[in-house]
């Protein structure tokens, strides 16, 4: 296995961009993950084109030796330039983004839209439960944070690549998109809203639930589009709840029957 001594080495320069610039992840097609666990994880669902490790890391997880791509031995100071975060696990790799469009959208599904949804840790806290509930994808306005951050990917645990994301781009649009297949979108919102047990969990011909901004909440272009909005009944000792809890418990009141 090769070994990169050097912090200026192009491969890791590339890397470190991919991590740092969703412009660029965009138009490269491809994005930077770490973590022993998180790897091995999203090569279930996205393409492993390069694999750093440490000489330590390795020694720990000697089946990382077995996944596919690239690999390339860094010592420990061109690790702590890949990483994101102070305390690593000397694992990283460069993945080929999956792509999914609206036309995949089908009748009877369930789906996940969030509008403007910036912290990065409340889309991959969402991405993970709408996979854990058995939702068939999840749509992002175009403002959200990236999926393929690498706060995000942590946040996701591996859920990035196991349930299909959708850049939707302006999201009323994209819900009459949906409209027109007979699903029904019903907005997270207070105006003239339902109280979550009030709404039938199960819908035949398919349900999204429309989530907005931590700050903003949905546009009113967006709750106009949809069919009804719901509400999550809770006493006045708070004020609201973040989007992760908040749309973790939207998701589980819609969640796959069998479950």
């Amino acid at each position: 296995m090769e070994k990169i001594t050097s912090r200026e080495n192009a491969k890791v320069k590339y890397a470190c961009r991919l991590a740092s610039s969703g412009a660029f992840r965009r138009a490269e097609g491809r994005f930077l993950a770490e973590g022993r666990k998180l790897c091995p994880e999203l090569c279930r669902g996205a393409e492993l084109e390069t694999l750093f490790c440490t000489e330590s890391a390795l020694e720990k997880c000697p089946e990382l030796s077995e996944l596919p791509g690239e690999h390339y031995l860094v010592e420990d100071h061109v690790a702590d330039k890949l990483a994101d975060v102070g305390t690593h696990q000397g694992v990283f790799g460069v993945f080929r983004t999956p792509v999914h469009t609206l036309e995949e959208v089908k009748t009877g599904g369930r789906y996940l839209a969030l509008e403007r949804v910036q912290d990065p840790g409340n889309v991959g806290t969402l991405l993970r439960s709408a996979a854990a509930f058995g939702f068939d994808g999840v749509l992002l306005s175009d403002g959200c944070a990236s999926v393929f951050a690498p706060k995000t990917l942590r946040a996701s645990m591996g859920a990035a690549v196991r349930i299909p994301v959708i850049e939707a781009g302006k999201m009323p649009e994209a819900i009459a998109l949906l409209r027109e297949k007979g699903i029904t979108c019903l907005a997270a919102a207070l105006y003239q809203s339902q109280p979550l047990s009030a709404a039938a969990s199960s819908y035949p011909d398919g349900v999204c639930v429309v989530i907005g901004s931590e700050g903003q909440g949905l546009t009113d272009e967006t709750i106009a589009a949809c069919t009804g909005t719901v509400r999550i009944p809770m006493t006045d000792r708070v004020e609201s709840l973040n989007a992760g809890i908040a749309g973790s418990i939207l998701l589980w009141h819609f969640r796959e029957e069998s479950l």
